[in-house]
């Protein structure tokens, strides 16, 4: 059993769409969804301790060429 939290948004119509890979594709599963609805604060600010590890399962990756001097030209204004 897994236990996932997600933020969604609930459409005009109130109906709650919920799109959550299982990684069992083709076959029927049961699914029990237990919700608490809350509305969210969106105007919050994440401290470091909440936003550390959230790319965890989504780690950069270099291609075998490395990093490009050609993108690394141009950054005016990246930083302001």
């Amino acid at each position: 059993m897994e236990s996932v939290k997600v933020r969604q948004r609930v459409g005009q119509d109130g109906i709650l769409h919920l799109e959550i890979p299982i990684g069992l594709p083709d076959q029927d599963i049961e699914v029990m969804v237990i919700y608490q609805a809350a509305p969210v604060d969106t105007t919050a600010v994440l401290s470091l301790e909440e936003l550390y590890g959230i790319c965890a399962d989504d780690p950069i990756k270099f291609d075998k060429a490395g990093a490009l001097d050609e993108r690394d030209e141009d950054l005016t204004g990246a930083f302001d």
